[in-house]
């Protein structure tokens, strides 16, 4: 399992290393004014940096998207899920027996009702839509990411499979 740190830098924002499984470390530096530093360290070396890339908060926020499967999850993958403090996403696959089925986020009322949300939609084509409109037909076969707490991503799951909260 790999290990991360954190730490403050005073006047320049926060550090965190990772230890990667590989022995490879990464260093990303987090700017107060939303730029960021990744260092990557070559586990032969570590005492130098083998590359640095730049990023801006924008490029930084697309692609940890990226590397968080917000885009696309590797069919390999059974679903998973990130806790981000009291924040839980979730990989949800629909099935074809689901009750949402053919019904729209707005016929659900999804958020409304269970106060969980459908923060991204991978069709089974592939075909992705990042914080799906209201009118977004739920298929079979697609994989929601579901955003919100415990309690109301289990309300969720259950209105998506069943029809009722």
């Amino acid at each position: 399992m790999s290990t991360i740190s954190e730490s403050n830098l005073p006047g320049v924002g926060r550090k965190f290393q990772i230890e990667a499984i590989s022995g490879d470390r990464l260093i990303v530096v987090i700017h107060d004014d939303g730029q960021r530093e990744i260092y990557h360290f070559d586990r032969k070396n570590l005492n130098k940096p083998d590359s640095v890339v730049t990023l801006t908060d924008g490029e930084a926020r697309q692609i940890a998207g990226i590397i968080g499967g917000l885009s696309y999850v590797p069919r390999a993958l059974a679903p998973t899920e990130l806790i981000l403090d009291d924040l839980v996403l979730e990989w949800f696959t629909i099935d074809a027996d689901a009750a949402s089925v053919g019904k729209s986020i707005r016929e659900l009322a999804a958020r409304t009702v269970t106060g969980a949300s459908i923060v991204s939609l991978i069709e089974a084509n592939h075909e992705t839509r990042t914080n799906p409109e209201a009118d977004t037909v739920i298929n079979a076969g697609a994989t929601l990411i579901l955003a919100g707490d415990r309690k109301n991503l289990v309300k969720l799951k259950n209105l998506l499979s069943n029809g009722t909260v």
